[in-house]
């Protein structure tokens, strides 16, 4: 899988980026450059961006697992990972399946659990190739914005979108919310930190609490004027905080 690479101190910690479904790395082009003294690598995940697009092999596990593989092919033995959005979900599965690779953990705007379908379930069952780019647009205003972003990184989103044959979107989403939460199938050990929007309309502050309570010694740091898109909105916060993070764990 096509991965950036970008060394901003080659003492500091490796720091594995996973992107949210229906982006790609470029969704952390405004964070990278302020994770001063990291080294970071930042990929397309399977289906999306610049990576393959089978038809097969997205579910949690197998999207926990090629998470691994990446970890193997930067032959990275162990990297503090950061998800976005629904790639929180999949770096929790991270943490579990192979703790010894992940030495702390970051989730922005994470989901505690995607089971059930929720209601965008219909309009996503329903994409056909080729994607209209109308609807990659509309379905951003399922995460309303609280802060002004910057018009080209929101159209660099839509081409994100725009570039998934529809069996990624259906496939990726699926197998997140078909998935048992990874925070009911074990204990992540990790150092962990919790970022979430005050105003998230997606994720409620109780599952966040619930989420912090499963991971012991979790940090939950709530940002009172964000919404979901906390990585969006928030770049520089987020970057302080994850850089803060990681010196305090040495």
């Amino acid at each position: 899988m096509p991965c950036l690479v970008q060394d901003t101190g080659r003492t500091g910690t490796p720091l594995l980026l996973l992107h949210a479904w229906g982006e790609s790395r470029k969704s952390f082009d405004r964070l990278i450059p302020q994770l001063t003294g990291c080294r970071t690598y930042a990929p397309h995940l399977r289906g999306q961006g610049d990576a393959d697009k089978p038809l097969s092999g997205y579910s949690l596990t197998k999207q926990a697992e090629d998470a691994a593989a990446i970890l193997d092919a930067l032959e990275l033995p162990h990297a503090a990972v950061v998800g976005s959005s629904s790639c929180g979900y999949v770096a929790q599965q991270l943490a579990l399946a192979h703790p010894q690779r992940v030495t702390a953990l970051v989730l922005v705007g994470s989901p505690l659990s995607l089971q059930g379908r929720p209601a965008v379930a219909d309009e996503v069952d329903a994409l056909t190739d080729p994607l209209d780019e109308a609807w990659v647009r509309n379905s951003l205003t399922w995460f309303p914005l609280v802060h002004d972003v910057p018009a080209w990184y929101i159209m660099d989103r839509v081409r994100d979108g725009r570039s998934m044959p529809a069996h990624a979107w259906k496939s990726i989403f699926n197998g997140l919310c078909g998935a048992i939460p990874p925070s009911k199938s074990g204990t992540i050990q990790a150092p962990t930190l919790i970022l979430w929007g005050g105003q998230d309309n997606l994720l409620p502050r109780t599952d966040q609490e619930t989420l912090a309570a499963r991971i012991p010694g979790s940090v939950l740091r709530t940002y009172p004027d964000a919404a979901h898109l906390v990585l969006w909105e928030c770049p520089e916060r987020v970057a302080e905080d994850i850089t803060v993070f990681l010196r305090t764990l040495g």
